[in-house]
């Protein structure tokens, strides 16, 4: 069996959560409300405070199916309770971030600063100058998000400069050999 799919998903106290006839499971807690529709032949149930997903068979393509939908599912409950964030630190002389409500000012070294506005369920905070913490409750948005603000520029392998995210590692390249 699955390691990931035979586990329960606990459900804390606060979270609601709805089953639909075509296998949407809607969980609903303090933070909002988010869905997602068990695919793939996968019976999903509640009993005794936990969600158990059950494969039908154990084919390949069902075994796999079974530990993706339990993470999925287990996203959505620690989404609406806890939420998640990614943190990105700029290095560089004059690099900037600045959060005003749902818009973030970022200062890179281009002509002009870069202004993203943050879709909904998303925020943007900046503890530092040169720190960005997006904040959401749907971890693949706050990933897509903090990737893309992370692509405006890549840290780059000479000096290390760039957008990174906070415990990345950068591969560092030797410069010249003046010879």
């Amino acid at each position: 069996m699955s390691r990931i799919g035979k586990l329960p998903i606990p459900i804390p106290a606060g979270v609601k959560v709805d089953i639909a006839e075509d296998n949407t499971v809607t969980v609903k807690g303090p933070k909002g409300a988010l869905s997602e529709r068990v695919k793939g032949g996968i019976q999903i149930k509640e009993e005794k405070g936990c969600l158990i997903l059950t494969r039908p068979t154990d084919s390949k393509p069902h075994k796999a199916m079974h530990g993706l939908y339990r993470a999925l599912v287990n996203n959505l409950v620690v989404g609406v309770t806890d939420g998640f964030s990614k943190t990105l630190e700029m290095v560089g002389t004059g690099y900037r971030a600045q959060a005003q409500g749902d818009t973030l000012t970022i200062n890179i070294g281009f002509s002009h600063p870069v202004v993203l506005k943050a879709p909904k369920d998303i925020q943007f905070e900046t503890p530092a100058p040169t720190r960005i913490v997006v904040k959401g409750i749907n971890k693949q948005q706050v990933g897509n998000l903090a990737a893309d603000i992370r692509k405006i520029r890549k840290p780059e392998p000479y000096l290390g400069k760039g957008i990174k995210y906070e415990n990345e590692h950068i591969r560092r390249k030797e410069g010249k050999s003046g010879k």
